[in-house]
C-alpha cells in the first residue's frame, strides 16, 4: 500500500496550494491512502466543517489534527459525526471526537492514529502508554498503522519512533512546519520521519507574516500572528510504501513543492 501524507496545511494560501497540487501529486504516485494535517488550516487555527469536506473532495481519505484542533469553535458543531476527522488520542476520554480510524483500500485496512507530545506543549495523557492501548487494539483488524505524532520536541518525537519500531508501519511528525531530513526505514520496519513540514505560506515564518514574529523575537513583546494572504507557497509532504501482509513499511521518500523545488509531473 502507498500513503500520502500532506503536513501541516496551514490557512487560505495552504489550503489553494493543496487544491492545485494534491491531483497532480496523486496523478503521479498514485497513492492509495491520502491523509492531510488540517489542524492550522482555518486562518492558521484549527479547522472548520467546509474546510474538511474540501479536503475529502480534493482527494484526502482522512484528516488529522494537533494542538489548535479545538481554536476553531466549529469543530464541536461536527467533530463527533466527521467520519475521517482524526484528533490527538491523547486527550482525556470526555474529549469529543476519536484518535484512531479506519481507512479501507480493496481488501485491506490501515488504521489512522494522531498522538500529540508532551514536551513543551500543553499537558495530556501519555502519549507512550496511548500509542501502546491504539496499537494492540489496530493490530486486532490491520498489520498497517500510520501514526501522525504532533510534537514540538525532536527528541520526543525521536523516542516515539524508536518506541514503536515494529509495532506500527510509520511515525511521522507534524506540528514545528520545517521538513527534516531524517526520513529512514527503522531496524524492525517502522518508517520514521521527525516532521513532514507544512503546506502554506514559503515566505513567512511557520506560515506566519514574518514581520510579526521577527518583532515578537526583538521586543519579547505580545503580537498577533498572522497567516499572509499573498506570496510564494510551499507544499510538504511524504510517501510511504507498506507491506500489505507484515505492516512493515519498505520505502519513505519526502515531497517538498515551491519555487526552489518546482513539482515536474
Amino acid at each position: 500500500m502507498k500513503l500520502l501524507f500532506v503536513g501541516d496545511v496551514v490557512g487560505s494560501p495552504g489550503r489553494e496550494m493543496l487544491k492545485e497540487y494534491l491531483p497532480r501529486i496523486k496523478e503521479k504516485y498514485r497513492p492509495h491512502i491520502t491523509v492531510v494535517n488540517g489542524e492550522n488550516s482555518a486562518a492558521g487555527r484549527g479547522i472548520t466543517e467546509k474546510i474538511y469536506r474540501e479536503f475529502l473532495e480534493w482527494g484526502a481519505q482522512a484528516v488529522t489534527l494537533g494542538n489548535h484542533a479545538w481554536d476553531n469553535r466549529d469543530i464541536f458543531e461536527f467533530v463527533d459525526k466527521a467520519k475521517y476527522l482524526v484528533r490527538p488520542a491523547n486527550f482525556p476520554a470526555e474529549t469529543p471526537g476519536e484518535g484512531l480510524k479506519f481507512l479501507k483500500w480493496n481488501q485491506y485496512e490501515i488504521a489512522i492514529i494522531n498522538l500529540q507530545g508532551r514536551t513543551f506543549m500543553p499537558p495530556l495523557d501519555c502519549p507512550f502508554a496511548k500509542a501502546d492501548e491504539l496499537a494492540k487494539q489496530a493490530r486486532k483488524r490491520t498489520p498497517m498503522i500510520f501514526v501522525d505524532f504532533h510534537g514540538e520536541a525532536t527528541s520526543e518525537k525521536q523516542a516515539m519512533g524508536w518506541y514503536l519500531d515494529g509495532k506500527v508501519s510509520a511515525v511521522v511528525g507534524t506540528h514545528t512546519h520545517v521538513q527534516t531530513a531524517d526520513n529512514r526505514i527503522l531496524p524492525n520496519g517502522t518508517a520514521f520521519l521527525s516532521d513532514v513540514g507544512m503546506t502554506g505560506p514559503y515566505d513567512g515564518i511557520l506560515g506566519m507574516e514574518r514581520e510579526a514574529v521577527i518583532h515578537r523575537f526583538l521586543t519579547s513583546l505580545p503580537v498577533r500572528f498572522e497567516v499572509p494572504k499573498t506570496g510564494r507557497t510551499i507544499l510538504s509532504a511524504v510517501l510511504l510504501d507498506i507491506d500489505e501482509q507484515t505492516g512493515k513499511s519498505r520505502k519513505i521518500d519526502r515531497i517538498l513543492i515551491n519555487d526552489d523545488h518546482p513539482f515536474f509531473s
